[in-house]
């Protein structure tokens, strides 16, 4: 007897039960939607603060976000404290949406926001799609996911992909203004959307939705990472993958400001409005071709990965990959290899990488997935920033060329490749033990 047709389709992407498919496809379409909205205004973000403060600015503005997650990691924890998972995530998602509103009134009135805006969407990136993560990982068992993941990266690439290269149609006529709108329209959609999710997924799996009504308990996200060797080894990941990344769209950005004004030299604001409209330009065609590859490999390489390989031992590609991209950025950078590098980095790192990271969180507990999950892909995140703010600090005070940054980065991506042969053994033995999913020490 032939797999009902939605298997059949989906089979070259991921092993999707008939029962689950409305839910996994809705999902898919909630990550699709999220991240398009994200890259139109990641692409915003490019023009207003390279424009405004350059790549080193950038970096430097990266490490208060960190500052500010202090703050904000609490209050969202005793907030899921007191809600269901469906009002957490739709009002959070809100949230941000009402933000955009008030950054297109500042615009509006000419108000300088690079800097403000930058601060606001790295919260923004860490934060919402952290906690859309966190709802699928809840949404199903721990092997449903391994399963399902796949399909729903396919939705966060895609997503990506075709919101880069929107927002670089519109950034050319439009500029950063209409990018906002755009996204606001979709963010309201997407919280719209997490209840039908939801319910879909309740009708095969009933205890779900008792526990959506369930409210989580007082522990805090940082204690739940302090009394779990399993979540610190995932936020000391993510710490030091994120100073790899920045220190390399550092890199990226100083080679991109250098040829806007290479090429629109000069004052005033005719060579100003070409200098963000070339590098505007610029990072959408970054963006697009990061996204197409990472959409490539998250549909035709991904579930492969996972079937062959695992979870665990999937996360090793991405350092080396990025070992192997910065000891060629040794001997001779340039801003073509520099981008090839970044590509292949930022994809790996979006697609593959980025599934795997989400599957860590199926064995973990609820509280686990939204308070520690959190914490982790926010503050240790953002902390990444501040570790590699003070390399970009050190590095323009000792004049360190572009070969020194990419040996930087070459040592840092072996300790991370430490950290991952770590996390796969801690990984191979959770899922042994009879305790997975509680929190033990």
């Amino acid at each position: 007897m032939k797999p009902p047709l939605v298997e059949r389709i989906l089979s070259p992407i991921a092993d999707v039960r008939r029962q689950e498919a409305a839910s996994a496809l809705l999902m898919t379409l909630l990550i699709f939607l999220l991240l398009g909205a994200y890259y139109l205004m990641k692409t915003a973000r490019e023009v207003l603060i390279l424009t405004e403060g350059g790549a080193e600015v950038k970096s430097y503005s990266s490490a208060g976000q960190a500052l500010l997650l202090l703050l904000i990691v609490p209050a969202y924890g005793a907030f899921a404290s007191r809600v269901s998972r469906v009002r957490l995530v739709s009002l959070v998602t809100l949230f941000f949406a009402g933000n955009l509103v008030l950054f297109m009134v500042a615009m509006a009135a000419g108000l300088r926001v690079g800097v403000v805006y930058f601060l606001w969407l790295g919260i923004f990136n860490v934060m919402v799609i952290a906690q859309f993560w966190a709802f699928a990982a809840d949404l199903y068992a721990e092997e449903q996911g391994k399963r399902l993941f796949p399909l729903i990266g396919v939705g966060a690439s895609l997503g990506a992909w075709l919101g880069s290269v929107r927002a670089g149609a519109l950034v050319e006529t439009s500029g950063p203004m209409r990018l906002l709108a755009g996204a606001f329209v979709i963010l309201v959609a997407c919280a719209a959307l997490v209840p039908i999710v939801d319910r879909q997924t309740a009708g095969f799996r009933p205890a779900v939705r008792v526990a959506a009504t369930a409210p989580l308990d007082n522990s805090g996200g940082f204690s739940l990472i302090r009394r779990d060797r399993y979540l610190m080894l995932i936020a000391a990941l993510m710490l030091i993958l994120n100073v790899v990344n920045t220190t390399g769209e550092y890199l990226f950005g100083r080679y991109v400001v250098e040829q806007s004004h290479a090429l629109f030299g000069g004052t005033g604001p005719t060579a100003e409005a070409a200098r963000a409209r070339f590098v505007g330009e610029t990072y959408s065609r970054f963006y697009s071709t990061v996204n197409l590859v990472g959409l490539l490999l998250q549909t035709f390489v991904a579930s492969r990965v996972f079937k062959w390989l695992g979870v665990g031992w999937a996360l090793l590609l991405h350092p080396i990959v990025a070992i192997g991209g910065y000891l060629l950025l040794l001997r001779a950078p340039s801003l073509p290899l520099v981008g090839a590098v970044k590509v292949a980095d930022n994809s790996i790192d979006y697609s593959l990488g980025n599934t795997a990271r989400q599957a860590l969180w199926l064995t973990t507990s609820r509280e686990a997935k939204y308070k520690a999950k959190q914490a982790i892909d926010s503050f240790f995140v953002r902390a990444g920033d501040v570790g590699q703010a003070a390399i970009v600090f050190a590095g323009e005070r000792l004049a360190f060329t572009v070969s020194t940054f990419a040996a930087v980065n070459v040592a840092m991506a072996a300790a991370w490749l430490v950290i991952v042969g770590l996390l796969t053994a801690r990984l191979a033995r959770r899922n042994a033990s009879p305790l997975a999913g509680q929190h033990r020490a």
